[in-house]
């Protein structure tokens, strides 16, 4: 029998394609310039981007709609580039494969003084930083481990929902390998219990039964080790009051009658605290206890109530029972529990919480300038089943908290690496991972003569700090035709470093730009033939907004194209959370006066 053939970079991009990758993002480099050309041809969109860190960040946002991602660079200036972008994947768990294009072997043998080096004649300097912040790695310098290398790293990229690293010399582009491999996927086996699983699933049992005031945690790493349905299954069946962090907002269904929002510690509502505080045990998914996803340290359960699933740990109050990965887990816990033994609340707790009512606020004036107080429980009423949200590090992120979901909704907000910048070419990759899943989508309903459903939008609501970050993105948004709506904050600044120290110094202002021209300067106008259109708006006051939530044109309810819309506020006006930081820098200004 023969033995078909491909090249190693037909082989990596097929393979790439398989799990689902449909576009990958990047910046073209001298020595990835013949790996690149693999791409189209493996069927696979190539979305250039304006510089390498914004790559990986959009592969990062990207991952987070698709379930992995991928981004190409080059040899290091391209790949250190991208290094805070997939550092920030490793520390929330985000499946993305990092390709580096490397110089050809005989340049590494001879140790020649090539640019892109330290000009010391070494080359992996740059591999072994990468070593530290991805799970996996693979150097392709061998045609007979090739193909088994990068099937181990992406398997490794799958399993453990974190960054990897493959290097490929520029004279193993072209080198034939067999297809053979190919003609099987890379499956993930469910995770199978220890036999003696059933002890400690008996001890999580019996103490969901004798508990008289429960509620339950949903943490963001449930996403990131496929646990969504599992939970879902026993909020749904145990009816407890459910809280999420930061991290694990959308995560569950809002619209169901116990999910109580975001559990924000010692900022929460009062009726919240007193709950929460008082409840004898806590069922809490996927725990990422970070500073930033705890408020400061003050959102995190007690340990002597709480029954903690990681990813492959239950913990029960101080004891730690290994193997026993998520999934099985609570797939074995929902066959066995008795559900009619379980506590059931005679009188709903009233927890003051978005998902049970609605937000009512005090309608300011016509004139009165827009506040975090009243906006975001406004912006509620404008999302819809399916979009998908990106709340900037900041205001955004913080204000965002309050957003009442629709179900089918997904938000990304920052959780711990809070890369000032991060999330427009996050909402970049996200909207091209909506396209991507929509034309799949697409290509099934034609097959099964079915109806498909309604897309979503993606938004990103950012600040202009963050904007000016990453702002040369919002050309590719514009390039790629995406239909995105860009919500900005304009107040002048980094209004949460003031708000942390220096609320009056320069070092915490930015520059003016006229950040409505962009759109224009960006080539969008010559768009409007293909049906591509940009409109833009500012809001200074309360009609101002009152008018943009009513204009389903503005909102991206019709049409399509780009949306963008500058929001001013001032410059010292921030969610709870963000004015308490305000008020301890006022207090120790305070005491030094003194």
């Amino acid at each position: 029998m023969s033995t078909s053939y491909v090249t190693i970079a037909e082989y990596l991009f097929k393979r790439l394609h398989q799990l689902g990758v449909d576009s990958i993002c990047g910046v073209p480099g001298d020595y990835n310039l013949t790996l690149l050309d693999y791409i189209e041809p493996a069927g696979i969109n190539w979305v250039g981007t304006c510089n390498e860190l914004n790559a990986a960040y959009a592969a990062d946002g990207y991952a987070r709609v698709n379930g992995i991602g991928a981004v190409v660079t080059t040899f290091g200036v391209g790949e250190l580039s991208a290094v805070n972008a997939i550092a920030g994947a490793r520390a929330e768990k985000v499946p993305v494969c990092h390709i580096v294009g490397k110089p050809s072997r005989s340049a590494e043998h001879d140790r020649a003084l090539i640019h892109h080096t330290l000009n010391d004649g070494e080359y992996n300097t740059f591999a072994r930083m990468q070593a530290h912040i991805t799970v996996a790695q693979a150097y392709l310098v061998d045609s007979r481990t090739a193909c088994e290398e990068i099937d181990r790293v992406l398997r490794q990229c799958l399993l453990r929902s974190r960054p990897v690293y493959i290097s490929i010399p520029v004279d193993m582009v072209p080198v034939k390998v067999s297809i053979e491999r190919l003609e099987s996927r890379i499956v993930l086996d469910d995770a199978a219990l220890p036999k003696d699983s059933n002890i400690v699933l008996s001890m999580v049992r019996e103490l969901m039964y004798k508990c008289t005031q429960p509620a339950i945690l949903v943490d963001g790493e449930s996403r990131a080790f496929g646990a969504l349905q599992e939970i879902e299954t026993l909020v749904r069946e145990t009816g407890w009051p459910t809280f999420t962090s930061v991290f694990g907002k959308s995560l569950v269904d809002e619209s169901l009658p116990n999910v109580q929002g975001v559990w924000m510690g010692n900022f929460a509502p009062l009726a919240q605290a007193e709950f929460f505080n008082s409840c004898d045990l806590i069922l809490c998914f996927g725990p990422h206890f970070s500073r930033t996803n705890t408020f400061r340290n003050n959102a995190i359960p007690p340990r002597e109530k709480t029954i903690a699933f990681t990813e492959m740990d239950i913990h029960i109050k101080s004891q730690i029972y290994r193997d026993l990965p998520i999934k099985a887990a609570l797939t074995e816990l929902s066959k066995t529990l008795d559900v009619s033994a379980l506590h059931k609340y005679p009188v709903y707790p009233n927890l003051d919480a978005h998902a049970r009512s609605e937000h009512v606020v005090t309608t300011p004036s016509s004139s009165a300038q827009i506040m975090h107080s009243q906006l975001w429980s406004r912006i509620s009423s404008i999302l819809r089943p399916g979009d998908i949200i990106l709340a900037e590090t900041g205001t955004a992120g913080y204000g965002s908290h309050a957003l009442r979901l629709p179900t089918s909704t997904h938000l990304f907000k920052p959780v711990t690496w809070l890369s000032i910048g991060y999330m427009l070419p996050a909402a970049l990759g996200a909207a091209i991972a909506r396209r991507d899943m929509l034309k799949k989508k697409s290509r099934v309903n034609e097959l099964e003569n079915t109806r498909s459903t309604p897309s979503g939008r993606t938004i990103l609501f950012i600040g202009d700090g963050s904007f000016q970050m990453t702002a040369q993105e919002l050309s590719t948004i514009i390039h790629q035709r995406l239909d995105v709506l860009v919500v900005l904050i304009s107040n002048d600044g980094f209004t949460i470093e003031r708000c942390i120290h220096g609320r009056h110094q320069k070092y915490n202002d930015v520059a003016p730009w006229r950040y409505l021209d962009l759109p224009k300067a960006f080539g969008a106008d010559s768009l409007v033939s293909e049906g591509y259109a940009s409109r833009t708006c500012q809001l200074r006051t309360q009609a101002d907004l009152d008018a943009w939530l009513q204009d389903e044109d503005m909102l991206l309810l019709k049409g399509r194209g780009l949306r963008m819309v500058e929001i001013f506020m001032g410059k010292l006006d921030a969610p709870k959370p963000i004015l308490q930081m305000l008020e301890e820098q006022m207090h120790r200004e305070r005491k030094t006066a003194v």
